[in-house]
């Protein structure tokens, strides 16, 4: 399967125009960058290798590289115009950080990092760009650290037993502490405290209170968890360091003896009562098991309604592509849905009737996220609108809706938390914008997204229109204020608002009031009233671009 959109048909003459700037998909200017799959392991005080390289391999001596922590802003190291740019670094990397540079001719680059420190411990970003392109890659540094020996000494009695402790520091990342006896048999209960100092090391305090004058001696061993290594003391307990014992430990040695010939005798006479207990549990335990079945037959029942009920409510919602139902009424106050100019981000051109966008290089803000707003806020009802797509393998773009006021400046990411209810295509792969992020598995490429809100409901769905099928819906949320159209994009797109198929001009409507309770239990088209179809279909039934969309619900939802 082809990566990205495939080429389609654009509903406006300027749309195609614009299309005809971009860039050549797959041209000899773009490249992706590869990082290590696997965590990269530097000891504390030692030197660390972060590598990254290009696909298809090619000259970087000529490009910008740069490795960065959290932010853009502030990195660990930076080669621009054949040289290493150390007055930009973070004041914690200056004079650390350096380049290997044997193969960069084959697009190949790593960053040494000398006297590796705690602090150094986390994930990074390799950067490479060339005046027309960019792309990046994550790679993780694991530090890890031996620190000292541990100390073990008895600190005195506590209960009915001698408390011992043990002590060690300078450790990374937090150790694993575990106490053993002289067989190797681990002790499972003892205390354990960690504490951190400035420099980001641990030291832990495990303390053991042994009960048992037999055990001789216990050893304390610490271990890092990444290095796989460990540091070990014992220490031995003489016998006069646990409490004194009884005076009639003896006599109560003597009696454990009838005792137990007591508890054999006693043991004949229950045997019976306990196997005509067995014979009642195993009776229980049998109607256990029916009863089980019984709910699981159950939830299968309410399984099957609840996905009836999906598609009952996927049946409303497609009410909305046939245009001829008895529930629309007019179209929105804005009149269509049009791109707000003033909203764009320097790097999109919008076309002159404000229908589409496309990305182009102005120069400016090469690594910021571009997006631009639909002109007209929704507060109230139900729409819908279709958005169409070109775009390339390492295209980046996003569509759905926003509050007004959400940061949309340099770079930023979209999340229900913060905003924005969107899905998108994104370092080949499509997501839904949630926190985290959730991966989608699509059928098709959808080279055309419909989008449905249903304000009151707090519902935001959307459809790959390629094959009718049903991409993602976000959990019912609540509104507070307008929401506006969305569209997001970055190198090599272009987004086009194409007409719906139904109703005034085309335009996105709200619905009526959602039916009752009573009509959502029947099928669709059982005992509608008016404007139904022949024969009690649905209304708009009889409409083919309805029956399409009927046909592809029931299969995503049934």
């Amino acid at each position: 399967m082809e990566h990205g959109c495939r080429p389609s048909l654009l509903c406006s003459l300027p749309s195609l125009l614009l299309l005809a700037q971009l860039p050549t998909w797959g041209s000899a200017d773009e490249f992706q960058v590869i990082g290590p799959s696997e965590p990269i392991v530097a000891e504390l005080g030692g030197d660390a290798i972060l590598p990254c390289s290009l696909v298809p391999a090619m000259n970087a001596e000529d490009m910008e590289l740069r490795w960065f922590r959290t932010k853009f802003s502030e990195p660990v190291f930076i080669y621009r115009n054949h040289q290493e740019q150390n007055r930009e670094l973070m004041p914690q990397y200056a004079g650390r950080t350096s380049l290997l540079r044997e193969l960069l001719t084959q697009g190949q680059a790593a960053v040494r990092i000398q006297n590796v420190q705690a602090s150094d411990n986390g994930m990074y970003v390799c950067f490479f760009k060339t005046r027309s392109y960019y792309e990046e890659a994550t790679l993780e540094l694991q530090v890890a650290g031996l620190g000292s020996a541990p100390q073990v000494h008895i600190e005195g009695l506590e209960q009915d037993g001698v408390r011992v402790v043990c002590k060690a520091s300078g450790w990374f990342p937090k150790p694993q502490v575990q106490w053993t006896d002289l067989s190797g048999k681990k002790f499972l209960e003892f205390s354990e405290a960690h504490a951190q100092d400035a420099a980001g090391l641990f030291s832990v305090e495990a303390a053991l209170v042994v009960r048992d004058s037999s055990a001789g001696s216990v050893s304390c061993s610490v271990l890092n968890p990444i290095l796989g290594q460990e540091k070990a003391m014992a220490v031995s307990i003489p016998e006069p360091f646990f409490p004194q014992a009884s005076p009639w430990k003896a006599a109560f040695a003597g009696s454990l003896t009838v005792l137990g010939l007591l508890l054999f005798g006693a043991g004949c006479f229950t045997r019976r009562e306990l196997s005509a207990k067995l014979q009642e549990r195993q009776k229980q335990e049998k109607l256990r098991r029916a009863k089980e079945e019984d709910q699981r037959a159950e939830e299968e029942a309410l399984k099957a309604r609840g996905r009836r009920v999906c598609f009952l409510s996927a049946w409303r919602k497609a009410q909305l592509y046939a245009g001829n139902g008895p529930g629309l009424l007019q179209t929105l106050s804005a009149g269509t849905v049009t791109l707000h100019p003033g909203s764009a981000h320097v790097n999109l051109l919008i076309s002159p009737e404000k229908k589409s966008v496309t990305w182009m290089y102005s120069g400016l803000g090469w690594y910021h996220t571009c997006s631009v707003l639909g002109l007209e806020g929704i507060t109230s009802g139900r729409c819908y609108w279709d958005v169409e797509i070109r775009c390339g393998a390492f295209s980046k773009w996003a569509v759905g809706v926003c509050r007004e006021h959400v940061q949309r400046t340099g770079t930023y990411t979209e999340s229900p938390d913060k905003g924005f209810w969107v899905v998108g295509w994104y370092h080949g792969s499509y997501f839904a914008w949630t926190k985290p992020r959730k991966a989608l598995s699509l059928r098709q490429h959808p080279c055309r997204v419909g989008i449905f809100l249903d304000y009151s409901e707090g519902d935001v769905s959307f459809y790959n229109m390629t094959d009718g099928s049903h991409i993602f819906s976000f959990p019912k949320a609540s509104f507070p204020g307008a929401l506006f159209p969305y569209f997001m994009l970055r190198r090599n797109v272009s987004l086009n608002i194409c007409p719906t198929e139904r109703g005034s001009e085309g335009l996105p409507v709200p619905l009526s009031k959602s039916p009752s309770l009573e009509e959502a239990g029947r099928p669709p088209g059982e005992g509608l009233s008016s404007g139904s179809g022949v024969d009690g279909a649905p209304p708009g039934a009889e409409s083919p671009f309805l029956s399409w969309v009927l046909n592809s619900l029931f299969l995503t939802f049934i």
